[in-house]
């Protein structure tokens, strides 16, 4: 908005030329989202507490737990807001990746908003069936996956094609398996990060973690130059992705503020599932979905845990009638939990590890 608003008076105000730099307008969504989370944080934990929208700690989860029962929830609210405002007021709002990455954030908030107070307003145990929550996150991968084949940037020639990690000259397009690939990385990716989302702190620092080595790949592969240099796809328009993942960067930091240990409020799933479907989405606009198993691979590990756990109980108890369980609780994050680590540090050594999966995903594009 500011940039339609402002460039334009360049001709007679050249400070105003500014505005033209993606790395500026970045800059300040970050810090305007930090500001809105400040602003806002407080009030929306009020409210929260005044409307009695409190988390419900399961009782098979770790004992620990039991002292969060009563936490406001519905934080991502504040991330929504905090990511969403600035990407507005800072971004090209005439570009198309700015526009799809707003609208899969909303959708897939929307949907977590609707599963969240069936939750803890509605007091429905399961919150929305699983079915119709999968059927949002499918009918947003089709959605998705057309507009990239059929809409505004069929006419990139590198729209759908993907660079393979390591390797400097193989590229390859996924063909009629372009759709199903989309509404995977979108369905995936958004439930990776609802599983995440157990501890204080965890999802919501992981997600900064990521949107950082994000906001670099989306800014080189939308600079002619370095694309040209780092022999990527150049994908005109993918710059202002850069403002984007700024702005997320800023609200998850500003929503840590609150979230850290012992958090005052949590996220709910309207923040964990529009975060993950974000980061595969913008993924998935840069061509850099294989990247986002590596930058996640804290994310990937958790999904995993859990789908290995309940393979193997059922595997067990069809062969011997009796199940079993590989670990001590699922997701990964529990079982370290379970295993004597304090809260505190399964964080800490989470982040480390995602902060390491982030520089090895960057280090991609000179080892190759």
């Amino acid at each position: 908005m500011l940039y339609h608003l402002l460039y334009p008076l360049t001709d007679r105000i050249s400070f105003f030329n500014i505005f033209k730099y993606i790395t500026f307008r970045a800059a300040y969504a970050t810090i305007t989202a930090l500001v809105i989370c400040f602003v806002i944080g407080p009030m929306i934990i009020r409210l929260m507490r005044r409307l009695q929208v409190r988390e419900v700690i399961r009782t098979d989860g770790p004992q620990t737990h039991q002292a969060k029962q009563g936490t406001p929830t519905m934080g991502g609210i504040i991330v929504l807001l905090a990511s969403i405002i600035p990407t507005l007021l800072w971004a090209r709002l005439d570009n198309v990746y700015v526009l799809v990455i707003l609208g899969v954030t909303l959708w897939m908030g929307a949907i977590g908003f609707v599963d969240d107070y069936l939750k803890v307003v509605k007091k429905m145990k399961r919150g929305l069936i699983g079915r119709y929550k999968m059927l949002g996150q499918i009918s947003l991968g089709v959605i998705v996956g057309l507009v990239i084949l059929y809409g505004p940037l069929k006419g990139n020639p590198n729209a759908t094609v993907t660079t393979v990690p390591f390797f400097k000259d193989i590229t390859f397009s996924y063909g009629w398996l372009f759709i199903p690939m989309v509404v995977f990385v979108i369905t995936a990716s958004s439930n990776a990060v609802n599983l995440t989302d157990g501890l204080d702190g965890l999802a919501i620092g992981l997600s900064a973690i990521a949107f950082i080595g994000f906001a670099i790949m989306s800014y080189v592969s939308g600079n002619v130059n370095y694309a040209s240099y780092l022999a990527i796809p150049y994908l005109d328009g993918s710059g202002e992705l850069t403002v984007f993942c700024a702005a997320m960067i800023g609200a998850a930091l500003g929503f840590l503020w609150f979230n850290a240990n012992p958090a005052a409020i949590f996220m709910g799933d309207v923040g964990s599932l529009s975060l993950g479907a974000a980061l595969g989405t913008v993924a998935l606009l840069i061509r850099k979905e294989l990247l986002l198993v590596v930058i996640g691979a804290v994310f990937v590990g958790e999904t995993l845990s859990v789908i290995i756990q309940v393979g193997w109980f059922k595997w067990t108890r069809f062969r011997s009638g009796e199940g079993r369980r590989l670990f001590k609780m699922a997701p990964l994050h529990h079982h370290f939990e379970l295993s004597g680590w304090p809260e505190n540090k399964v964080v800490a050594r989470f982040w480390v590890i995602g902060i390491l999966c982030a520089l090895l995903t960057l280090s991609t594009f000179k080892i190759r």
